[in-house]
């Protein structure tokens, strides 16, 4: 249904004989999933950054949170949520949604460990976000400042899969109608505290078994859904 027209898995095998020895390649080793298997075979890592803005060019990722899914459920025992150490002015208006303050920050993990531990979890995984811009934009930058390429994933994202299926309905689809919990509302699903990583990255999860089971089945391909 969403394809792009570059492969990830081909980029992969190529970067493989590119790089040196570090977390990346040691990433690169492992191979993409493959796209026709079923959604029910397919483990997912749901991501969801808390970032200073939406430029992945100037801003910085705050936090970090992640869930598995894994043969169709939720597996929170891969729960994680990381705080990163930054070194730039946090803005007023980001320490109002977030409430992220700089001595939280201070306290923080530096992001070359946190994407050491991140791309352990993302390999074999297909990567599940809601807005894929912001998730890819700023996971590719800071791939890019620490090992000099972007990272090669497959992407699932959730905002995607409710615009194009409102627009088979309606010809104009509101903003606010994407947003996640509003989406999460039009499948029944409760409503969590928005702006914290692990309870968005929790909340895409959990809509994303609600919107593959509504559209189709859990027995579908995965590449019905790949950005």
């Amino acid at each position: 249904m969403f394809f792009r027209k570059s492969s990830p898995e081909k980029i992969r095998r190529s970067l493989l004989t590119q790089v040196k020895e570090s977390p990346f390649k040691q990433f690169l080793e492992s191979p993409l999933p493959d796209r026709d298997q079923k959604i029910i075979d397919t483990e997912f890592l749901a991501l969801d950054f808390e970032t200073t803005g939406l430029d992945e060019k100037n801003d910085a990722i705050l936090t970090m949170g992640y869930t598995v899914i894994k043969k169709g459920r939720v597996q929170l025992k891969h729960n994680a949520h990381q705080v990163i150490k930054i070194n730039k002015e946090i803005p007023e208006k980001s320490i109002v949604i977030h409430k992220i303050t700089h001595d939280r920050v201070d306290q923080g993990e530096h992001l070359h460990t946190v994407m050491e531990s991140l791309l352990k979890k993302i390999a074999g995984r297909v990567l599940l976000v809601h807005f894929a811009r912001i998730e890819r934009g700023f996971l590719n930058a800071a791939c890019e400042q620490i090992y000099g390429h972007k990272i090669p994933a497959y992407y699932v994202d959730t905002f995607e899969i409710e615009r194009r299926r409102l627009q088979n309905i309606q010809p104009e689809v509101a903003p606010n109608l994407l947003r996640l919990f509003n989406i999460r509302e039009r499948y029944s699903l409760p409503r969590y505290h928005a702006h914290s990583a692990l309870e968005d990255a929790i909340a895409t999860a959990e809509l994303f078994l609600a919107q593959a089971t509504h559209g189709s089945n859990l027995n579908a391909p995965v590449k019905q859904y790949l950005i």
